[in-house]
């Protein structure tokens, strides 16, 4: 049986529960701590944006205008996300009132600590330069309240809980101006890293440290392709070795199975010039999440020849606050790779590598294999190039051009052409049948991201089944109306071929199964121009163009006695049964030699799958 493939993008974009993670502004999560959730620090730079109110004093029920502004000049004088708070100023850990839109398409309000409206934020990620609410004061208000509001310019840049002007209750005197630095509090401490001296090498991959790579056997000391994933243990800890080469990111995962969810993520992602080491999380079918606690020890980085490498420590036994899996269990391990932008990873470059089987972390060294693509996607590739590009083109030339032949032999009552071509169609639309099936079987679904491939395998598919039907209602050989199938036969027989190969073409490019180019395209490409030719040749020696058995006509002798001259004269009189032998033995010929490259072909296109 199968196992069950589930291999998803285990990177593919970094959509967070925070303010830029969620374009639409729901960010309910971040209501407490006011901090998205990025895996970036804070700006500690002075905030470009100012927050005031229309007034400084106010009873209960007073409404108070709020404008959040940016102040500075050019093409940054914007911002994408906020989210805005009223908090006790002498308790700022809670929340106090409540907030009136002025401008519903820019902000929109939500409900924080159980209060409905006690904070503001964005609908969209579009840029915005001014937002102005209204703040309710609220019964039994405290005796001063502060704004406080989490600005995001982009992904990666953003300011926490910059602080507003602080408003007091009328007869209270106002506190004592405060003085802040970088305009952001609650900035969360990190764990520096330092830069790389040298290159990762694969000197003791099996024997002092495990490894994982791609292409098998690279170097990432001296080859700039390659993909490289090591780890040792050390005393209570992993030390782990990521390299490859990529425009923004380079990451592996631990997962318990072949299918994405509940995997433990990590990522090394450029920034600018240098690199950003974190960990994640990834539950269920969703985008991985960046973990807030800090995990990971002696972060290192390099940045050269196109290439990212970052190395970390981890324990094996995570604290109890920690999210991540111990590392003494038996994991699949996924890499993979791709473009980030302004601190957000995009969709992987290409399918992920995966270990052919699960790994102990703490093990005895090894040298792991792995593969980028799926097994039941290797299957379906396979099915669907022994069905499209040998036995369908098998069955259409004997149906062409063999009718005449093995005249006096019969298969189970039928014709041997028919029986042959019956044969091969038949086996042409199981395998098309079942190949068809198990791409859904692995995505679960239909593919979006596949471009017009899936698409045309379903009109493959559809007239594949129509060419059975269509044969079970044909007329008899001597019905009147005959001529009408045989040209709907050809028409739907010759559509599926040409679309068949179209939909092969553009999936030995998809993600999921990608061939090496440009030479599987070549071969691929050989073997529709082999198909051609042998149809072509056997076409032109139908329409009488090519003659063969003119060239070996044998004779029989007779001798006639000539009365005049009492002589003996021999005649030589052609054989037609040699003839018709001489030219069914050429068709044969063509097709052998045909089969034989064909066969070829597909070998080689096997192993290729097989391979990758």
């Amino acid at each position: 049986v199968l196992m069950k493939a589930r291999i998803v993008l285990v990177l593919t974009a970094l959509c967070i529960k925070t303010v830029a993670g969620y374009p639409s502004g729901k960010v309910t999560e971040s209501c407490e701590d006011m901090t998205p959730n990025h895996g970036h620090d804070p700006s500690t730079l002075d905030p470009p944006y100012t927050i005031t109110a229309d007034k400084l004093q106010f009873s209960t029920g007073d409404e108070i205008k709020v404008t959040l502004r940016a102040d500075s000049s050019g093409s940054k004088a914007y911002f994408k996300g906020f989210l805005l708070e009223a908090r006790n100023a002498g308790n700022l850990n809670e929340a106090v009132g409540s907030f009136q839109l002025v401008d519903p398409t820019i902000s929109q309000l939500l409900q924080c600590n159980d209060k409905d409206g006690s904070a503001v934020s964005h609908t969209d990620k579009h840029h915005k330069t001014e937002v102005q609410v209204v703040w309710i004061a609220p019964e039994d208000p405290p005796s001063s309240v502060r704004f406080l509001v989490t600005v995001l310019r982009r992904y990666s840049e953003f300011w926490v809980k910059i602080p507003g002007p602080v408003v007091t209750r009328y007869g209270v005197d106002p506190p004592p101006a405060e003085t802040t630095i970088g305009g952001s509090s609650d900035a969360k401490t990190t764990t520096a890293s330092s830069m790389l001296s040298r290159s990762f090498t694969s000197e003791g991959c099996g024997s002092s440290k495990s490894c994982l790579r791609d292409p098998d056997g690279c170097n990432p000391q001296n080859d700039t392709s390659c993909h490289f994933l090591s780890f040792r243990k050390e005393e209570t800890s992993i030390m782990f070795e990521l390299s490859g080469p990529a425009e923004g990111y380079v990451s592996f995962a631990l997962s318990l199975d072949k299918w994405m969810g509940n995997d433990d993520v990590y990522l090394c992602m450029r920034a600018t010039n240098r690199v950003d080491i974190k960990a994640a999380f990834v539950s269920g079918r969703t985008h991985p999440e960046i973990s807030s606690e800090n995990a990971l020890k002696d972060k290192a980085w390099r940045l050269s020849d196109g290439m990212i490498q970052c190395s970390f420590r981890r324990d094996i036994i995570p604290s109890d606050n920690q999210k991540r899996f111990p590392l003494d269990q038996p994991y699949y391990l996924f890499m993979a790779h791709g473009r980030a932008e302004d601190g957000q990873t995009h969709r992987h470059d290409r399918q992920p590598l995966i270990s052919s089987n699960q790994k102990e972390l703490t093990g005895d060294p090894e040298d792991l294999t792995g593969s980028r693509s799926p097994l039941l996607l290797k299957y379906h590739g396979a099915f669907m190039l022994i069905a499209w590009i040998s036995t369908v083109s098998a069955g259409v030339i004997i149906a062409r051009y063999f009718k005449p032949d093995w005249p006096e032999s019969n298969i189970l009552g039928q014709k041997v052409w028919f029986q042959l071509h019956r044969g091969l169609m038949t086996l042409t639309v199981l395998l098309t049948l079942v190949g068809f099936v198990l791409p859904f079987m692995y995505r679960g679904g239909w593919s979006k991201r596949a471009g017009l491939h899936p698409y045309l395998g379903c009109v493959v598919m559809a007239l594949a089944v129509i060419q059975p039907v269509m044969a079970l209602f044909r007329p008899a050989p001597d019905a009147s109306r005959r001529y009408i199938f045989n040209w709907m036969h050809f028409g739907t027989g010759t559509l599926a071929q040409i679309v068949s190969v179209i939909t092969v073409f553009l999936g030995i490019h998809q993600q999921a199964l990608l061939l090496p180019a440009p030479w599987s395209t070549g071969l691929l490409g050989f073997s529709v121009v082999w198909f051609v030719l042998a149809d072509l040749v056997l076409e032109v020696h139908r329409r009488g163009f090519l003659p063969i058995g003119k060239y070996f006509k044998n004779v029989k002798i007779y001798t006639e006695h000539i009365n005049s001259e009492d002589k003996e004269i021999i005649m030589f009189v052609p054989d037609e049964n040699e003839s018709l032998r001489a030219e069914s033995c050429f068709k044969n010929i063509i097709l052998a030699v045909y089969l034989c490259g064909n066969l070829g072909f597909l070998m080689v296109l096997l192993w290729t799958i097989i391979s990758v």
